[in-house]
């Protein structure tokens, strides 16, 4: 994330374990509710076309890399780098500033650490606004992992397949997963070319993905998000759906009717549970598009602008 007219400060804050994060504190000091920001992944990282669901001039937004991603020290890191510690991280964050309360946003993995977070500290947060619903759950795993999604995107699969020895192409993931967290570096970056190259083929509906050259490929992202796929987020099956009643804030839920990354079906039964929520549809898949840029950002300026 590049400094721009609206940065207010970048640090690294130490949160131990060994871990150092970058965090961004970006946009007006004073506004009244400021915005949490959480990427996806697990692995991804903040970048400055994150800015763009926000209003710098009017909203104060706090983005900071996760354990292990972009910025943040030991880049790539899989130790003490849990949902756990995660959660920890965002309170101390939020701490470290000075922000009691925030709005919380994000997609995909972002949305599954914010619930996480609201459920662990319901009185930091006012609101939430998330797209790419994603709760952790064996069955939304499974759905990229197992290719449930392939009747829509046979090619892509097939694709995997063939990145795959003959012997294991019936059930493709688990050796690729064991040689992407393995220590053989040449297997680690094969496999997570091929994995992420399938995530990849199936984010966004134009298809219009076209991977980077192996050479200069970085697997690190994609294993921090194996090693947190393969130990189920480190939550309990279903955690997120059975302590959605206890989050009373607003959420507003932004959801692709055709995202093939995150099952649409998650984002209709969390919208059932939450007790104070809202369930907007879009025409998109799991990339947050114009629609949903558009749905995210206005939801989050009439948030700001009634906490003004």
């Amino acid at each position: 994330m590049t400094p721009d007219q609206y940065t207010l400060q970048e640090t690294m804050l130490d949160v131990g374990d060994g871990h150092t994060l970058y965090v961004h504190d970006w946009g007006q000091a004073d506004a009244t509710n400021p915005i949490l920001f959480l990427h996806g992944g697990p692995g991804g990282q903040c970048k400055d076309s994150h800015k763009q669901f926000f209003d710098g001039s009017r909203q104060r937004v706090i983005f900071f890399d996760q354990r292990g991603s972009g910025k943040s020290t030991p880049y790539g890191s899989l130790e003490h780098n849990t949902t756990e510690k995660l959660v920890a991280d965002i309170v101390k964050v939020l701490d470290t500033i000075g922000i009691e309360k925030v709005i919380i946003t994000g997609g995909s993995w972002g949305s599954c650490l914010a619930l996480a977070m609201a459920i662990e500290h319901l009185d930091r947060v006012s609101a939430m606004v998330l797209h790419g619903i994603f709760t952790g759950r064996r069955s939304e795993i499974s759905w990229l992992d197992e290719g449930r999604f392939r009747m829509f995107y046979p090619d892509a699969w097939d694709a995997y397949c063939a990145a795959t020895p003959e012997a294991h192409r019936k059930n493709p993931s688990p050796y690729h997963f064991e040689r992407i967290l393995g220590t053989d570096a040449e297997a680690l970056k094969q496999s997570a070319y091929a994995y992420e190259s399938l995530e990849g083929s199936v984010v966004k509906l134009d298809d219009r993905f076209e991977p980077q050259p192996f050479e200069d490929y970085d697997p690190a992202g994609i294993r921090i998000e194996t090693h947190y796929m393969q130990h189920r987020c480190f939550m309990e099956d279903g955690y997120i759906m059975d302590n959605a009643p206890r989050m009373t804030m607003p959420v507003y839920l932004v959801q692709g009717r055709y995202d093939m990354v995150c099952p649409p079906t998650t984002a209709y039964e969390l919208s059932k549970r939450l007790p104070n929520s809202e369930l907007i549809w879009t025409t998109g898949g799991h990339a947050a598009e114009r629609e949903s840029w558009n749905v995210m950002r206005t939801l989050l300026r009439q948030l700001t602008r009634e906490a003004a």
